[in-house]
Order: C-alpha cells, then structure tokens, then sequence
C-alpha cells in the first residue's frame, strides 16, 4: 500500500503550494508544510484529511474567496491527479460552513469543475449528506454533459456503498432518489460510466433487491450496445445470492440439476497456498437448461464462525441429460480485504442457486 500513499505525497504538496500560489501570492503555507512532514505513516485517505485541514488553515478565507483561488488554479494544467481531492474536501468544508443556498449550489459546480482532473466522488458526499434532493438535481443535469468523468460523477458520487466513501443514509433509505440518474447513464456511450452505474445498481441490491431486478428488467428492453452487459454486472451480487428474479432475468432458469462434488485436490492448505477441485454437474430435465455455477467458500473468522463468499465459476448451457465437469483453483493468500485463520473450511459449489455437499480444508498458518 506504500506506493498508494505516496499519491499524495510532497510532490503532491508542492504541486498545492505552487498552483494554489497563483490566486493567493504572498501566502507562506505554513500549515501545509507542517502536514507535509507528517504524511508519511499516513493512509492515503489519512493524508487527505491532513492536507485539506492543512489548505483550511493557510487559505483562511471565506468560501467565495476560495473557490476563486481554486479556480484561478484550473488555468494551471499541471494542477490535476490526487492533489485535487484534498482541495475539494477543503472546498466543501468552506461550502457549508457558510451556510447559504448560494455556496452550496456553487460548491457543486466547483466539484462539476475539478472532477475532470480528479473525481469529485468523495467530497461530493457531505454535501448530498447536506440536502440530497437539491444536489440530485442538478446532478441531474450532468448526466447529459459532453465530459464522460462529469457524466461519472453523477452515477458514482451517490452510490450507496462507495468505497472510502462517507455513508449517506438518506440514500440507502431512497433507493428511488437515484433511480433516475441510473436511467438516463445507463446506456452511456462511454464503459467508465457504464460501470459505474453497474455498481451503483449493485450497491442497491444489498437492500432493495426487487427495486433492482425491475430496473434491470426495464433496461433488458433497450437493444443499445453495452447494456446487456450493465444487467449482467449489476445483478452479480443478486445471481451470486441466487435471488430467483435475478435469475430468471438472465436466463437461468430453475432446472433439475445433479451436482456430484466437489472433490478437492487436497485436504490440507498451507497459508500461502491454494486448493483445486473438480465438480461434474447433470442436467436431469427435458430441456436445455442455462446454468450459473459459482462456488461458496465458507472462511473461518476471527471467533472461530464460518463465513461464506462466492465466486464465480462458469455459465454453461447443457442439453437435457448432458453432463459437464468443471475445474478450479482458488487462491488462498493474505490480502488487504481478508484476513484468513486457521480451521476448518468448507467449500461448495451452487449451479442456479442449489447448493452442493460440503468439502472440508483446513487452513494452516
């Protein structure tokens, strides 16, 4: 994670004090310069939070006159990459602070500004958190704007679980509130924000899942390139759950299926280490049957509990009475999102949401 640190690191704070210094000369930065000495055991996200706090300081000006000051630094091409995301943090911390309509409304365009040189998906979230209705709307707006990181912004800025984000809870409890940004993206031209409208609809599914699944149903109407693959993406989490309307979306439709399997390759796994197995799967109906097959592996946690996670596998269409056999090797080594323990693993395999018997591996660490 070093090297994501460094992103912003005192290359990053010069780059601040030199472009920033165009609209406010004379200033000594001394508040980013005390931050900058202390960046270094820092998360990326941590050094955010130092250096916007720091802008805070040595700007001492009001919103407006910030946002001239940022603004007068846009004329700068080098001004742009991760030395933006503190600035706007620090831009919409004067935003409400201030407390008018007016700054609000302003802020929102500074980050419509700057989000081409650096998304403006992190600091945009207070200001959702401030009045959710005001700023979707002129999100709204953005949707139909020639610049595809613009036009991003208003799908990824309120996802709903984004990732470093701050939570809006106003969101999860509307999934109806971005609905219409979602649709007007949808069959965006550009995959960025296609994807991200994918995840977006994904984020929903955690906690409106039959929202999703109508939305998606909708869009499977639209013949436009690239939007088969945004159902597909946006209802992975729901396939991966077996949720049946999802299913049934996609084609996989119920059918009776015989699972013989897993069998693993070993029983034992040393951390770092991985594990293979073959699995044979049957279809037993009098149709041709489209057949998501994932496979579960249930990890032990820190209290000794087992927690599943599925991963995909394969999509494979058999004939009535064909019998296919699938293998896979799966990866058991540290990373930043699992920590593994060691126990007693489990692992199965689920073909259009029936599961398999359960292996069992143990970890040894």
């Amino acid at each position: 994670m070093g090297a994501m640190n460094d992103l912003l690191g005192p290359e990053a704070v010069e780059g601040l004090r030199t472009t920033l210094g165009q609209g406010l000369p004379g200033s000594g930065w001394a508040a980013l310069a005390a931050a900058e000495a202390k960046l270094d055991p820092l998360s990326l996200r941590a050094r955010c939070d130092l250096l916007a706090a720091a802008l805070l300081s040595d700007l001492d000006v009001g919103y407006e006159h910030a946002a001239g000051i940022i603004r007068t630094a846009l004329n700068d091409e080098s001004f742009t990459g991760w030395m933006i995301w503190p600035v706007s943090e620090a831009a919409v911390t004067l935003a409400l602070q201030d407390g008018t309509t007016h700054a609000f409304d302003d802020a929102l365009a500074l980050l419509f500004e700057l989000t081409p040189r650096l998304t403006g998906e992190f600091a945009i979230r207070r200001l959702l958190l401030q009045d959710l209705d005001r700023a979707l709307a002129q999100m709204q707006d953005w949707t139909l704007h020639r610049d595809e990181q613009v036009r991003r912004l208003a799908s990824e800025g309120p996802r709903p679980y984004l990732p470093w984000a701050v939570r809006v809870p106003e969101i999860i409890a509307r999934p109806e509130a971005t609905l219409p940004l979602l649709d007007a993206l949808h069959a965006d031209s550009s995959q960025l924000v296609r994807r991200s409208v994918a995840n977006h609809l994904n984020d929903i599914a955690r906690h409106d899942p039959e929202t999703v699944v109508a939305l998606a149903g909708k869009w499977q109407e639209d013949t436009r390139d690239g939007t088969p693959w945004v159902v597909r993406h946006g209802l992975r989490t729901l396939v991966k759950k077996a949720h049946p309307g999802a299913l049934a979306l996609l084609g996989f439709t119920p059918s009776a299926v015989s699972i013989s399997g897993p069998e693993l390759d070993r029983t034992e796994v040393q951390l770092p280490g991985e594990i293979a197995f073959t699995v044979t799967v049957t279809n037993d109906s009098l149709h041709p049957a489209r057949l998501a097959v994932d496979y579960v592996v249930h990890y032990v946690k820190a209290n000794g509990s087992l927690a599943p996670k599925v991963f995909k596998l394969a999509v494979a269409e058999l004939e009535p009475g064909e019998t296919r056999r699938f293998r896979k090797t799966h990866a058991l080594r540290p990373m930043t999102t699992r920590v593994h323990y060691a126990g007693r693993h489990l692992l199965q395999v689920q073909v259009n949401g029936q599961l398999s018997a359960a292996a069992e591996f143990d970890v040894v660490i």
